[in-house]
């Protein structure tokens, strides 16, 4: 037997007492005096929306832990891309994300992907109905078994065309190579356009427009003013033709590791940045259409009631089409949800 573990069984308790009042604070009372870190990793410019929601967390969060959390706000994928990010978060390499609803589809719960069908919102009373209430709930709950706590939904607004070439009709649509996020619906959408999709992650968008990979593709006002698409765009189509919004997720392990106090203090904090990131979004988009609008190197077009029913009926089949995709269920109570605002599909 060696002489340190001889030295280590002759301690008498009262000794070992009397050396553990001059110990060294243990691993365990080091790593309690340290801030929990929180890496928040998202793939939009800080000046976006998303982006100033992100960082409005971060100072409440902060602030009303005393310091206990620092939330690391990492944008414009500074640590990952679009397709890297979900898979990052499971591993726990990342805490937090705020990925676009799309990407749940790829990730097996398809029923996300129901908010990327043309024309599903009718209005934005009918989008706060769903996020807001039950269904929208139960939809962040299908993502327990992945190891992911859905949090919130964000706002960025709804989408606009754009292009380098007038698009005022579905017809306009043909044979032009789209961007598109991973979304089965996106591309279903664009072929129901007679457009090519092209998946790409968001990162590489403006210089695919520059080069011409791609022809066009969709996005809030607010996004394609951030990246500085107008530069490699000459026309866009205020078609609010679908919506873009994002789901704030937790890695569920991670979230579940919080002391009970630490978890509620977030939980309020990104209640109060949940009301900051909508309220701002349309405010955003405004303001980001009206400069593109003034920067005279796009040219804007607005659809009429006519031009929108139009648009609207070419792309109302897609929403059968996917019934088999995101759920007849689930798309029977989106519908019922706008049928208590006046609309029917």
């Amino acid at each position: 037997m060696c002489h340190s573990s001889l030295r280590y069984r002759l301690l008498s308790p009262l000794f070992a007492v009397v050396l553990a009042a001059f110990a060294i604070p243990s691993t365990t009372a080091l790593a309690e005096s340290k801030p929990i870190v929180i890496k928040f990793s998202h793939v939009v410019a800080p000046d976006a929306p998303k982006g100033k929601a992100a960082a409005y967390f971060k100072a409440l969060a902060e602030e009303r832990t005393k310091g206990r959390v620092l939330i690391e706000v990492y944008p414009n994928s500074q640590l990952y891309k679009d397709k890297e990010e979900m898979e990052a978060l499971q591993l726990g390499a990342v805490q937090m994300l705020a990925p676009s609803l799309a990407k749940f589809g790829p990730l097996g719960v398809k029923e996300f992907e129901i908010f990327d069908l043309p024309y599903i919102f009718p209005s934005k009373d009918v989008l706060r109905a769903v996020t807001e209430g039950p269904v929208g709930r139960n939809l962040l709950n299908k993502l327990e078994p992945k190891g992911i706590i859905g949090l919130a939904y964000w706002d960025n607004g709804f989408k606009i065309m754009s292009a380098n070439r007038p698009l005022r009709s579905p017809e306009d649509f043909r044979g032009l190579k789209m961007r598109i996020q991973s979304s089965k619906v996106i591309d279903a959408q664009f072929r129901a356009l007679g457009a090519f999709p092209q998946v790409m992650a968001f990162s590489e968008v403006y210089q695919a427009l520059l080069t011409g990979v791609v022809d066009g593709t969709e996005n809030p006002p607010s996004n394609m003013l951030t990246q500085q698409m107008e530069d490699v765009q000459k026309y866009a189509t205020v078609s609010n033709h679908g919506y873009l919004g994002y789901a704030v997720i937790v890695n569920r392990k991670f979230w579940k590791s919080l002391p009970d106090d630490i978890r509620d203090t977030l939980e309020g904090a990104m209640a109060e940045a949940t009301r900051y990131a909508n309220v701002i979004a349309q405010s955003e988009n405004d303001a980001a259409l009206e400069a593109i609008k003034l920067s005279g190197k796009v040219e804007v077009y607005t659809l009429t009631p006519n031009d929108l029913e139009v648009w609207r009926m070419a792309l109302l089949p897609v929403h059968r089409e996917m019934e088999g995709r995101v759920g007849k269920e689930m798309l029977d109570t989106f519908y019922k949800e706008a049928a208590k605002f006046g609309f029917r599909n």
